[in-house]
């Protein structure tokens, strides 16, 4: 069972951008510096890629901190990561409960009632987005943290607030119920992604 402190800062990769040594150097950093979970999100690679990144990321991050790929959960398994997140447009998580092994990690993301509905069989949500964001550009409108309070309690799942979160507005998503946050510019479009995870986690503290 995931427990919900593995859900405090989910630091989500942004692109290779060159090559995969910077995205894995990248991903280090950000566990240094108190990201909980990483997620692996690789929206333009191939299957061969995504699976090279994710067992170089498998075998290089600290114990304790592990690896969720987005998307594909074929790649997760093939890579030995512990679980795979998938969107409304994915494989439902209760398609992939028949098939995955039973330690296989699923999350979902919801971001309306019937996306709640559809993520019953997850083991944790990821509610957004909260506030506006550029990192997904199809994510939809914000929804506020009062929404986010209501679908935590719909769920009845551990949730992870995402979109638009920030050291700056962080503590609200804890306030209204998140186990934690997911961020990807915040941690990953930094000058110094170790750092960056600090003050997220400075923020979620308080």
């Amino acid at each position: 069972m995931l427990a919900p402190e593995k859900l405090t800062l989910v630091a989500i990769t942004d692109g290779v951008r060159g090559d995969a040594a910077g995205l894995i150097a990248r991903a280090q950093a950000a566990a240094r510096g108190g990201a909980t979970m990483i997620q692996l999100r690789l929206k333009d690679a191939d299957a061969r890629t995504m699976v090279e990144v994710a067992r170089a990321l498998v075998a290089s991050l600290p114990p304790g901190v592990p690896l969720i790929v987005n998307d594909r959960a074929d790649v997760a398994i093939a890579a030995g990561a512990a679980g795979v997140h998938v969107g409304p447009e994915d494989i439902p998580p209760a398609a992939l409960r028949r098939v995955v092994p039973r330690a296989v990690i699923i999350g979902a993301s919801v971001g309306t009632d019937a996306e709640a509905a559809l993520a019953a069989d997850a083991d944790y949500v990821g509610i957004g987005p909260i506030y506006a964001t550029d990192s997904k550009p199809h994510a939809g409108a914000s929804i506020g943290t009062s929404r986010l309070t209501d679908l935590i309690a719909l769920t009845k799942k551990p949730a992870v607030a995402i979109g638009g979160i920030d050291a700056t507005n962080a503590a609200h998503a804890i306030a209204a119920g998140a186990a934690g946050v997911a961020v990807i510019r915040a941690i990953f479009g930094a000058s110094d992604p170790e750092q960056a995870a600090r003050s997220l986690r400075a923020a979620i503290g308080r």
